[in-house]
């Protein structure tokens, strides 16, 4: 087949890695698309992920967005069928009259758009159910809607999912983290020691629809850290989002604030403990088995519910009383109970593919 995957966003990289792998490994063509946004270029370059680049974020309002979706998304048709044509002889068993057999995107609006004029039938997938203005688009386009099985399906119903809800179980990071081993090279390369605290903090989307206030939360407890760090030695790791916060957190002292795109996850299994704003660095330490704070004010998802019924992620309410300190193993074992989760990824791309099986 000749695959169509579209990432537009940091995690979608790492969600799609193994999809990748496992689809070219099976012998089918892929093609990726990159959005300029965050560190996505610079993860599919880490990973060695061949991509195309096009298009970058328009901004935060509304407005920009829909601005955007159209511009990309034509851009995305036009590729599409530029890359149809240079693309020589379709292998046996393609459809004839389609430049791709499928379109894979992890929230992409901009795949699900530019593959709808195109009629090439698209999979999308997410695990934040309340993302509204993304859902009513892709969820309507897609012949497929790959979500946790957290997420009750009626949720999904208003977005036009109904019928299309293909369920897995536990996290996306234990699929795409299940060949992951810490690398200690990010430690040196941030010239942190393993002697004292290691904090890694993710910033809030700010960019974001569906989280567009500014988070107080999280202003305090960059302060509580900020302190730590002059007192007791704490190592506060900001990962920020895009340039514009990079510039803002790399001017205040005590913070450490990478300048380019790093091995988050192995930071993340050293870590003593991981404060973000946002959802995918939340369960990657989850999945981890690093103990994790939510700053997140928006509405929580059912993955977020769940996580929080059963301890293994917190609530941030008082950032003032945070007390750090080194736990009791530098590296921890992950996972529920101390053992750590491995999902096999074959399950997402079967689950991704499932509308070629209908």
């Amino acid at each position: 087949m000749r695959v169509w995957i579209d990432l537009t966003n940091s995690p979608h990289v790492l969600v799609m890695r193994p999809v990748i792998e496992r689809l070219r490994a099976d012998g089918h063509e892929v093609r990726v698309t990159a959005r300029d946004f965050a560190q996505t270029i610079a993860l599919c370059d880490r990973f060695g992920i061949a991509h195309t680049a096009i298009g970058h974020h328009r901004g935060e309002r509304l407005m920009a967005k829909a601005t955007g979706l159209a511009s990309r998304s034509a851009a995305l048709v036009r590729w599409a069928r530029a890359d149809a044509r240079g693309s020589g002889t379709r292998p046996p068993g393609t459809h004839p009259s389609r430049p791709f057999d499928i379109a894979l995107g992890h929230g992409s609006n901009d795949v699900s758009v530019a593959a709808a004029i195109l009629r090439v039938p698209s999979t999308t997938m997410f695990d934040y159910e309340w993302a509204t203005v993304q859902h009513n688009v892709n969820c309507r386009l897609a012949r497929a809607v790959v979500v946790p099985d957290a997420i009750p399906e009626e949720r999904l119903e208003r977005y036009g999912a109904k019928g299309k809800v293909r369920a897995y179980g536990g996290l996306k990071e234990e699929y795409y983290l299940a060949d992951f081993e810490p690398d200690p090279a990010v430690l040196g390369e941030l010239n942190l020691t393993l002697a004292r605290p290691i904090v890694v903090v993710r910033t809030p989307p700010e960019v974001s629809l569906y989280h567009r206030f500014e988070n107080d939360l999280f202003a305090r407890a960059l302060g509580r850290l900020r302190a730590l760090a002059a007192v007791d030695g704490v190592q506060p790791v900001l990962l920020p989002r895009v340039d514009s916060q990079s510039k803002k957190l790399a001017e205040i002292p005590g913070f450490v604030v990478p300048e380019r795109a790093i091995d988050a996850q192995s930071l993340i299994a050293y870590a003593d403990l991981v404060i973000s704003a946002g959802g995918t660095m939340n369960r990657e330490a989850v999945a981890l088995g690093t103990p994790v704070y939510t700053t997140f004010e928006g509405r929580l998802g059912a993955v977020d519910e769940r996580l929080i019924e059963e301890g293994r992620l917190s609530k941030l309410e008082e950032p003032e009383k945070l007390d750090l300190g080194k736990r009791a193993k530098d590296v921890p074992a992950a996972g529920v109970g101390g053992i750590r989760i491995r999902r096999d990824p074959q399950v997402l791309v079967d689950l991704l593919l499932s509308p070629l099986s209908c």
